[in-house]
């Protein structure tokens, strides 16, 4: 191409491409001090009832903020919290309807082909002014609203401090 047609073809080029932010993102991050206090209530939550569980928060990356395995938490409630949050994050939805969802059709295929992903209650999706913040998770109790319960008293702790 010549030097002439380049001059041509790149302002046409940039004149039609979609206009972009020309600036920093503005990210809300949760601290990891209001992190930490999410799972440890999660997690105390669950063990006033006699279930020994563990509780995740990750942020709207993916990326692992605070976790709290109980005392006595099965090795595989670790991964399995973890997993509930990215799910949340993923799909911008308590894995709790996710679930429900999967009942009426099969599951999203995302789910049964990537890492990290899973068809389980207990992930909860952490937003503010629709803004996703993250997921807190939590796995160990042996039935379907445990988790989400638990997770859910995690996030009332720390709601109001998330404005």
């Amino acid at each position: 191409m010549t030097t002439r047609a380049l001059s041509i073809c790149i302002p046409a080029m940039l004149c039609a491409a979609p206009a972009f932010s020309q600036g920093l993102i503005d990210a809300h991050r949760i601290p990891a001090s209001l992190a930490s206090e999410a799972v440890t209530t999660a997690v105390e939550t669950c063990a006033k009832d006699g279930f020994p569980v563990t509780s995740a928060l990750l942020d709207y990356d993916g990326v692992l903020v605070a976790e709290l395995r109980g005392d006595g938490a099965g090795i595989h409630t670790i991964q399995m919290a973890h997993d509930k949050a990215y799910t949340a994050i993923s799909f911008r939805s308590d894995t709790s309807a996710i679930v429900e969802r999967a009942k009426n059709g099969p599951p999203p295929s995302a789910i049964t082909k990537l890492p990290n992903l899973i068809l389980a209650n207990g992930g909860v999706v952490i937003l503010h002014d629709k803004e996703l913040l993250g997921a807190i998770a939590v796995s160990g109790v042996p039935n379907a609203t445990g988790d989400e319960a638990c997770a859910k008293a995690g996030l009332a702790k720390i709601a109001d401090r998330l404005k």
